[in-house]
């Protein structure tokens, strides 16, 4: 069998004997397909030496790869499916450039710890993404043997370049999806809303690395999330900017052998984010849409937010949420006609198939309360949750206000007030809301009003306006921050007893037929 190419036969010999292990020497011989890697170790050994042996001037394996035992062990790698494990030997000796992945980490054995994490986990899922993290110094030590695997070529008068390499995730990926896939029952894809990651660390990473700081200073600074400096990206940035001779020269060839192999330090796993719409109604006039805290003490016991996301977050068992909504009322306002449109984000939820009735059942859990109200409840995307932002300043909102007057009035001292149309604000950010939001200037409009005589001193106002309009500051005119205001138009004091949002135009989650 003819794993590599003639051509590549001096850079297999420079490479196996230099602490090099099989599968490593088929990446930097630019062997670009799985089937070889996927080879049980022993059997791709002999063919390796096989081939490298054709000429008959090939000296035997040296002792530092100690090939031998791999060769000799019982435990050799298998290729799927085999009855027996996957690892070379625990004596044999850990390749100087893959510090052990190809070797000890493409197990049956390793295999199973992934499945029964996953397992244990919990998670629906239909298919799955494999992220590999690996120590930085994998790519010092690769960037090592290409160069000198770059002047075996050149002997030749051809050019090895450091694309045609294969690298390690991809050949490591080759060897150990087909495994995975068999014990999870699913495909491993590209791109896929469910991942299982490993994270593989080296005790050794900084003293490989460090020379890298002395000479690309520049590429190496602090990070307050990260433990070393030595970050992947640093490597890449620094491997790119220093010079060929300068690199031999701090790193020479051959890589010292390691003196531990990779150490898996985690498995993890994560489902993307599932979001779920709907419009809710607020009934209450003492219920924030979100919790209310200040400084570590709680003001309402319950929040709109709370009030849906907990059955939410239960059934679909996910970490955590994020609430977003189409603006917000404040804790005395209610919201009536079909509501305000909401959006949650469920982060790495672990149950994510639900059928329409899932759906209406959970509504009428939510709905279980006389305090809010919800519907149209519904799975969307997230590209789809764009729609409820969009437009966020033209959109219109429709109001009900009950107005104290301090002077005695009659019908026709409000009818003035049915005339007006599109009359724009000046509103100064009020001073209720001063605390969480920066001081600023807006205008805005009220596109209509509408009043309903209640007595000498109250009248009931109807407004169609601008998305972002403060009512409450129009209608007293918050010592003058909101001009012109009810007040000012009527020549008086007014303030605001009640407000209700009638209704948010915004045409979006679509309707859900009951």
């Amino acid at each position: 069998m003819l794993l590599i190419e003639e051509k590549y036969k001096p850079v297999a010999k420079l490479l196996l004997s230099s602490g090099t292990c099989p599968r490593c020497v088929l990446r930097l011989c630019c062997v670009g397909f799985p089937a070889p890697y996927r080879l049980p170790y022993k059997e791709l050994a002999d063919e390796l030496w096989k081939f490298l042996a054709s000429d008959g001037d090939i000296s035997p394996p040296s002792k530092k790869i100690r090939l031998d035992d791999s060769l000799e062990c019982e435990s050799a790698t298998q290729v799927p499916g085999d009855d027996e494990d996957t690892d070379v030997s625990e004596d044999s000796q850990t390749c100087n450039l893959c510090l052990g992945i190809l070797q000890h980490h493409c197990s049956k054995e390793f295999v199973k710890k992934i499945f029964h994490k996953v397992q244990s986990a919990g998670y629906e899922f239909q298919d799955f993404v494999f992220p590999v993290s690996l120590p930085a110094q994998l790519l010092v030590r690769e960037h090592s043997a290409w160069l000198e695997a770059q002047q075996e070529m050149r002997k030749q008068d051809r050019v090895l370049e450091k694309a045609d390499i294969i690298q390690l995730k991809e050949a490591y990926k080759w060897i150990i999806h087909p495994m995975i896939s068999e014990e999870l029952g699913v495909q491993a894809v590209s791109k896929s809303l469910f991942e299982v990651g490993v994270v593989f660390c080296h005790q050794e990473t900084d003293e490989d690395c460090h020379f890298l700081a002395t000479v690309c200073k520049d590429c190496f600074k602090p990070a307050k999330n990260k433990q070393s400096v030595f970050t992947r990206m640093a490597v890449v940035k620094a491997l790119d900017k220093i010079k060929d001779n300068d690199f031999c020269i701090h790193f020479p060839w051959p890589p010292s052998l390691p003196k531990t192999t990779c150490q898996l330090v985690d498995i993890q796993c994560n489902h993307a984010s599932v979001f779920v719409a709907g419009r809710y109604n607020k009934f209450s006039r003492n219920l924030p849409q979100t919790p209310w805290v200040i400084d570590g003490e709680r003001k309402m016991e319950s929040s709109v937010e709370e009030l849906i996301t907990e059955q939410l977050k239960a059934l679909f068992k996910a970490d955590s949420f994020n609430f977003s909504s189409s603006g917000r009322e404040d804790v005395d306002v209610r919201t009536l006609g079909r509501g305000r449109p909401f959006a949650i984000e469920l982060v790495n939820p672990h149950r994510v198939t639900f059928t329409k009735q899932d759906m209406k059942d959970l509504q009428q859990k939510i709905n279980n309360t006389d305090k809010i109200k919800v519907r149209d409840l519904q799975i969307v995307t997230r590209e789809a949750m764009a729609h409820m932002k969009e437009g966020e300043e033209e959109k219109t909102k429709c109001y009900s206000a009950l107005i104290w007057i301090e002077k005695p009035i009659g019908k026709e001292d409000i009818e003035f007030l049915n005339d007006i149309k599109e009359l724009t604000l000046a509103q100064k950010t009020p001073l209720r809301v001063l605390h969480r939001r920066p001081l600023a200037s807006r205008s805005r409009n009220i596109h209509t009003m509408k009043t309903e005589y209640v007595d000498e001193h109250h009248f009931r106002l109807y407004l169609k306006t601008q998305a972002g309009t403060y009512i409450k500051e129009f209608v007293h005119g918050d010592f003058g921050r909101t001009v012109p205001n009810i007040g000012s138009m009527m020549k008086t004091t007014a303030d605001i007893l009640e407000l209700d949002v009638e209704s948010v135009d915004v045409d979006w989650p679509p309707a859900v037929e009951d």
